[in-house]
């Protein structure tokens, strides 16, 4: 059976796709089959809107605080799939909404994606990873190349416009506190809020 959702913490996690534009050396798909002791997260298929919905709906959502879009692979890859589970959710309950995101859904879907976020998606956290694009595309691999780093840097610019919260992330054992503090330049300079989170083995 397949892990479409699971819980983390506080929040409900939802499995779209196994499909990602990037090979992050610090990818945690690198690692296992799961992650926080869930059940194993590569897909057998991709699940429909209507099972993951029903998947979802399984919960009592009023026992945690956010579902979050985030599995073993890159959510926006099923972008208009994601909304239309976002506008069910909303439909049903008051639950926030969170996408984790590599940022790269523009050069993905070859648009500007981040109006589609307005007013069914609470939270973006996109991976920044680095300060500069050069070493994030040799830490990101991202099969579009390396201007990657201006089309992610630019999804979020958009976001902060159509998001009430938006976050940036990097990793805090790939990063060097002089990185890190580079890094929240470049969040404050749009107008998101950095997160430095622990590599999760």
């Amino acid at each position: 059976m397949m892990t479409i959702t699971y819980p983390v913490k506080n929040g409900i996690y939802v499995n779209m796709t196994n499909r990602c534009p990037c090979a992050c050396t610090f990818c945690l798909r690198n690692n296992g089959d799961s992650i926080y002791g869930s059940d194993p997260l590569w897909l057998d298929r991709e699940p429909s809107v209507e099972e993951i919905c029903d998947s979802i709906d399984s919960w009592d959502l009023t026992k945690y605080n956010e579902i979050v879009f985030c599995g073993y692979g890159e959510p926006t890859e099923r972008l208009d799939d994601l909304l239309k589970v976002a506008a069910h959710v909303k439909s049903e309950s008051d639950i926030k909404i969170r996408i984790n995101t590599n940022g790269l859904s523009d050069l993905i879907w070859k648009e500007r994606t981040a109006p589609k976020l307005s007013g069914l998606i609470d939270t973006v956290s996109v991976s920044l990873n680095t300060d500069n694009k050069e070493d994030y595309f040799k830490t990101v691999r991202p099969k579009f190349g390396i201007d990657s780093y201006d089309a992610m840097l630019q999804f979020t610019k958009d976001c902060v416009k159509y998001v009430p919260n938006v976050i940036m992330t990097v990793v805090d054992v790939v990063t060097s506190p002089e990185e890190q503090e580079r890094c929240r330049e470049i969040c404050e300079s749009i107008g998101a809020k950095l997160r430095v989170r622990p590599f999760e083995s």
